[in-house]
């Protein structure tokens, strides 16, 4: 379960921060991370001795240019957000993201994503919103801020502790048979049917980009909370073609 679990951290400003979350990671068992557009050297001394053992990770991780290209193959995106956003979305405790994991994990080809924004500013709304539910941290509402490394420490020890009940009662669990037809769309399956939809609902006059009105935000946020399978995406795409079909053989509204 650990090994399908993904650490992404997005415009991290010190490298110190880096090597501090590569330690909480590796104390936790988990190793897979991923840097987004760092603000910063990602090997350097003090990213090195702030991760005190664990700059295997440093060295191993993957950057990226954006978000979308680090979740590309993941089933599950977790935003983790202490700032209360004008659309809401599914907000989640640490406990309870760690009492989903099991389940997920265990699909075909599942990944979870865990994202962190930047230091002085989090997460943005545009990456909020390409995460299925939002995890906060319940601190001290006189007290809220957490260090880079301490907010992935807590997600991590959660992470770890589900594992550790899984593995616990994995000897009376009824085997898993894999279905592909169960198969979870991928965040860039759903990146590529969001695109699909904004230009279909464009193209039918339903949609003004001029005046979007939150339309595509709240879809998302509906879709991304469905949680379609790969045979739910083609039969939606399969639906946008045709509607795109029809309405380009209709004569045009005067």
């Amino acid at each position: 379960m650990l090994e399908r679990i993904r650490i992404i951290l997005i415009g991290t400003s010190h490298p110190g921060n880096i090597g501090g979350v590569a330690r909480a990671m590796h104390n936790m068992g988990l190793a897979d991370l991923a840097l987004v557009a760092p603000r910063c050297e990602v090997i350097t001394q003090d990213s090195i001795s702030r991760a005190s053992g664990a700059d295997h990770l440093l060295h191993q991780a993957q950057v990226h240019a954006t978000l979308e290209d680090a979740v590309a193959d993941c089933t599950l995106a977790v935003g983790a957000s202490a700032r209360s956003r004008t659309l809401p979305w599914p907000m989640i405790s640490p406990r309870e993201l760690a009492d989903r994991l099991p389940d997920e994990c265990q699909l075909a080809g599942a990944r979870v994503a865990l994202v962190f924004g930047r230091e002085d500013s989090g997460l943005t709304n545009a990456e909020l919103q390409r995460c299925h539910a939002h995890v906060h941290i319940p601190t001290n509402a006189n007290f809220s801020s957490l260090n880079l490394a301490a907010a992935v420490q807590v997600l991590a020890y959660e992470c770890r502790m589900a594992w550790l009940s899984q593995s616990d009662g994995q000897a009376d669990a009824p085997p898993t048979v894999p279905n592909d037809d169960d198969d979870l769309a991928t965040h860039a399956e759903l990146e590529r049917y969001f695109e699909h939809l904004e230009r279909t609902l464009i193209g039918i006059d339903f949609h003004d980009p001029e005046q979007p009105r939150q339309l595509m935000a709240r879809l998302r946020r509906l879709y991304l909370r469905a949680r379609p399978e790969r045979m739910e995406m083609n039969i939606l795409r399969g639906i946008l073609s045709a509607t795109e079909k029809a309405a380009n053989t209709k004569p045009r509204k005067p």
